[in-house]
């Protein structure tokens, strides 16, 4: 990566945040600062839960946990450093910092995604061809589902990395933005973005819209089952499964679509700032509730859990 040559003016960056309101900084530390926190502590408890519970060891809660503990790495890259630029006057981050941020963000990010739709997969396996189940979802079948979502994941954040690191910096070093995300960088870029622009939103359409479409296809299917089975109380189990699951993808991909498939000409700062907070913090945070407020099986983890600890 040719770092110096195009940052011989730049140390680095700073991050505006989310407000530059100096009397926000402090409540709005104390706001995130609680929200990762519960963030944390709800994901370390859903893997927790799973791991002391053998009645838990299947496709659906090995994929809920390994989701669980992308979620506290996707926020990790992003929320502590963004409560360190609340109590701080400078905001700052350097050049690298910045690519490295840029890059963990993008690979548990996408790896999320992957996650989502493996799940996606388990359910219509699970509802459409249950006999089959134990077969098609065999453990070595779902490692390699896993490791497949790792490796694309990351594979995508180092091209992408790549290709911001050639980008030059000339004039403003502000983000107007709480962490190294692509289109706030590339609006800073004194170089020619068209074609990095065209690149990144091909990048995005293949690795992002990939596991979109096989959710879409497989709530699609999962639809046309439901609707076949005669018995009102065999359509509700059906449906209750997937109602977690579901509502997490629609709080993810809402808010990441509505964030990068768009041109940088339509970029708003204010707007993206909202949208990014909801798949950020908002949705890794809300997990562990969506997934065992009305799960009994999670409910009974739980249990077990509090009964390993409390013996």
């Amino acid at each position: 990566m040719e770092i110096r040559n195009h940052t011989s003016s730049t140390a680095g960056f700073i991050l505006l945040g989310l407000s530059s309101n100096p009397q926000l900084q402090k409540p709005l530390f104390a706001i995130f600062l609680i929200m990762y926190l519960v963030t944390v502590v709800g994901n370390v408890l859903i893997i927790l839960a799973i791991r002391s519970d053998s009645r838990l060891h299947t496709p659906m809660y090995f994929f809920l946990s390994n989701l669980s503990f992308m979620d506290i790495c996707f926020t990790t890259v992003i929320v502590p450093k963004m409560l360190v630029n609340l109590l701080s006057e400078t905001k700052s981050i350097s050049y690298l910092g910045c690519l490295v941020q840029m890059y963990f963000f993008m690979a548990f990010g996408n790896t999320d995604s992957y996650l989502l739709a493996s799940m996606a997969l388990d359910q219509l396996v699970a509802i459409c061809n249950p006999f089959r189940y134990d077969t098609v979802m065999n453990p070595r079948r779902c490692l390699l589902m896993l490791l497949g979502s790792c490796a694309i994941s990351h594979l995508h954040a180092m091209l992408r990395v790549l290709l911001m690191s050639r980008l030059s910096f000339c004039a403003s070093h502000i983000i107007k933005h709480f962490f190294c995300d692509t289109q706030p960088v590339l609006k800073l870029s004194c170089s020619d973005t068209s074609s990095s622009q065209i690149v990144v939103m091909t990048e995005t359409l293949a690795v992002i819209v990939t596991p979109f479409l096989c959710i879409l296809f497989s709530y699609l299917r999962i639809i046309v089952t439901v609707l076949r089975i005669p018995s009102v109380a065999g359509k509700w189990k059906a449906c209750s499964t997937c109602g977690s699951h579901l509502t997490i993808v629609i709080l993810f991909y809402g808010s990441v679509i509505y964030v990068y498939f768009r041109p940088l000409s339509m970029y708003s700062v204010v707007k993206d700032r909202v949208a990014t907070v909801m798949y950020t913090v908002v949705t890794p945070m809300l997990n562990p509730f969506i997934y065992s407020l009305r799960n009994k099986d999670m409910k009974r983890g739980f249990r077990k859990l509090r009964d390993r600890i409390h013996s």
